[in-house]
C-alpha cells in the first residue's frame, strides 16, 4: 500500500523523486546482442524473436490490412471516432504560418516547416494493446505530412499465424483502417526498435522513432539514439501525481491514482495534499477500488513503489510537484487555476475534480505520450511539432548588405575568422565598383578636339535637363 511520509525536509526530495525500476543501462549488452543479430539476420531474426518473446509462430512480419476486414462494438467504434476528430482539431491548431521578418532593412528571414519523411510509431501490444497510442501517434504524423510512417506492433501471444484475425489485435487493426494505414509489421520489444534503426527486407529504416514501452523498449530507444536516429524522448514507466486539499473528492483521487497503478507494476503514483484527513479517505477509497480491478495484481506492484506525502501547505506541495516533474499532474485543489499559474515542471496537467487523467490519455485531444522519470523539466509531450523539422531561411537584398555588411566584417575580424569577413568584404566592394561604374558612365568622357569637346558639354546639358 502506499508509504506514508509527513512533512519531508526538502533535503530529502532528491531521493523522494527516484523512480522505480531497473537501470536501463544494466540492460544494454542484451539489447545490443539483439541490434546486432537484427542487423545481421533482418526478418529473420524478427521471426525467431517473435517466437521467443512473443510465443508466436510467424510466416511473416508484414501484415496487409487490405486483405482483412476488422470488427469493433459499435459503442467502441463511436467512442474512437469522436477520439480522432478531438485528436486531430487539437492537433491541427498548432499548425503555424510563415511569417517573414524584415530585422534590418533589406535583411529577411523566415523559418518554413518541413515533415520529417520517415517516422516509426511503436504500438505496445503486450498485456493491454494501446490502440489509443496509435490515434496520438498516427494523427500528428498524417497531418505533419510525413511521406513513410512505419507502425510496428507485437503478434498476439499463442497464435499459428495462419488466422489473420489471430495475429493482430482486432481494435489495433479496426483503428488502422480508420486512420487510412494499409500495412502494419508484426514486431514487438527492442527487436522493433532495432528493426526500424536498420531497417530490414520488410521494415524501412526510419528517421525518427516514437511511442511508449516497457524498459526493453525504452533501452532500444536510446541506443537507437546513440546509432543516429531520433526518438521523441526517453518515456518510461507511467506515472501521476494528484496534489489536491480539502475539497477534493476521495473517491476520484483514489480512481486516479489507480488508474495509473495498473499500467504497470513499475509505475508509480503519488499524492501530495495539506489535508491529513483527505488522506485517510484516499487509502480507503483505494482499498475499496482495487478489489474491484481486473488488474488488481498489477496495481498492487505498483502501489508498493508509491507514496502519499503530506505537506504543510499547497505552496510547498506545489514545489515539490515542479522537482518531482511528473508525466501527469492532477490539480484537485479549490484555487487550481491560480495554482496551475505556479507549475513549471509536468507532462499534461488536468485542473480541477472532474479533470481525470483519462480524459487526457484518450480522448480530449491532448497528445498522451509525454515524458516521465523527471524528463518533464526538459522535454514536451508528442505533439505536432515533434513530427517536423524547421528549417530558417534569409535573404539579402543590396540594401542588406550594405546595411548589414560592415557589423559582420567587424564580429568576424573579432573572432579572427578571416574568410567569414572576405564574404562580405568581396560583396560590398563589387557594390562599390558597380556603383563608381556608374559615376564614371555619367561624366561623359572628353573625345578628341574642339568638335568633342563640345559634343560633351551639349551631352552634360542633355543630361541634366533630362533629369
Amino acid at each position: 500500500m502506499l508509504e506514508m511520509i509527513e512533512h519531508p525536509n526538502r533535503a530529502t526530495w532528491d531521493s523522494l523523486c527516484e523512480r522505480p525500476g531497473l537501470d536501463v543501462s544494466e540492460m544494454d549488452t542484451t539489447i545490443n546482442a539483439i541490434f546486432e543479430e537484427l542487423k545481421k539476420r533482418g526478418d529473420h531474426a524478427l521471426i525467431d524473436f517473435a517466437k521467443k518473446f512473443d510465443g508466436v509462430e510467424l510466416a511473416s512480419v508484414n501484415f496487409d490490412l487490405s486483405e482483412v476486414e476488422f470488427f469493433i462494438d459499435v459503442d467502441l467504434a463511436v467512442a474512437i471516432k469522436q477520439a480522432k476528430s478531438n485528436i486531430e482539431q487539437f492537433h491541427l491548431a498548432q499548425k503555424e504560418d510563415i511569417q517573414p521578418v524584415e530585422t534590418i532593412p533589406g535583411v529577411w528571414c523566415w523559418r518554413k516547416s518541413l515533415p520529417i519523411k520517415n517516422v516509426g510509431l511503436y504500438i505496445p501490444g503486450g498485456s493491454a494493446p494501446l490502440f489509443s497510442t496509435l490515434l496520438m501517434l498516427a494523427i500528428p504524423a498524417k497531418i505533419a505530412g510525413c511521406e513513410n510512417i512505419v507502425i510496428c506492433t507485437p503478434p498476439q501471444k499463442a497464435c499459428t499465424g495462419e488466422g489473420k484475425h489471430e495475429i493482430l489485435n482486432e481494435v489495433i487493426g479496426w483503428t488502422c483502417q480508420l486512420l487510412d494505414i494499409n500495412k502494419i509489421y508484426l514486431t514487438g520489444g527492442a527487436q522493433a526498435i532495432a528493426a526500424m534503426t536498420y531497417g530490414t527486407e520488410s521494415i524501412p529504416p526510419v528517421d525518427k522513432i516514437f511511442g511508449p514501452g516497457n524498459q526493453f523498449v525504452t533501452a532500444a530507444k536510446l541506443m537507437s539514439q546513440q546509432r543516429g536516429v531520433a526518438i521523441d524522448m526517453p518515456a518510461g514507466p507511467s506515472e501521476v501525481l494528484v496534489l489536491a486539499d480539502d475539497s477534493a473528492r476521495p473517491e476520484f483521487v483514489a480512481a486516479d491514482l489507480l488508474s495509473q497503478a495498473e499500467h504497470g507494476p513499475d509505475s508509480q503514483v503519488i499524492l501530495v495534499t495539506n489535508s491529513k484527513k483527505l488522506i485517510e479517505r484516499v487509502k480507503k477509497e483505494i482499498k475499496t477500488q482495487l478489489e474491484l480491478l481486473p488488474r488488481k495484481e498489477i496495481a498492487s506492484k505498483a502501489l508498493e513503489n508509491s507514496m502519499v506525502i503530506l505537506f504543510n501547505d499547497l505552496g510547498e506541495a506545489t514545489a515539490f510537484s515542479n522537482h518531482y516533474a511528473p508525466e501527469h499532474l492532477i490539480i484537485a485543489t479549490e484555487n487550481c487555476e491560480a495554482l496551475s499559474e505556479q507549475i513549471t515542471s509536468a507532462g499534461s496537467v488536468f485542473l480541477g475534480n472532474w479533470s481525470c487523467e483519462s480524459a487526457g490519455d484518450y480522448a480530449s485531444g491532448t497528445n498522451h505520450t509525454l515524458p516521465t522519470n523527471g524528463y518533464a523539466r526538459n522535454y514536451s509531450g508528442v505533439s505536432l511539432d515533434s513530427f517536423i523539422k524547421k528549417i530558417t531561411f534569409q535573404k539579402l537584398s543590396e540594401e542588406g548588405i550594405k546595411n548589414l555588411g560592415p557589423s559582420i566584417e567587424k564580429m568576424a575580424k573579432a573572432e579572427q575568422l578571416q574568410a567569414h569577413k572576405n564574404a562580405v568584404t568581396i560583396r560590398l566592394k563589387s557594390l562599390e565598383n558597380s556603383s563608381s561604374k556608374e559615376k564614371n558612365e555619367e561624366t561623359f568622357p572628353i573625345p578628341e578636339g574642339p568638335e568633342g569637346k563640345k559634343k560633351q558639354k551639349q551631352d552634360v546639358l542633355t543630361k541634366q535637363k533630362n533629369k
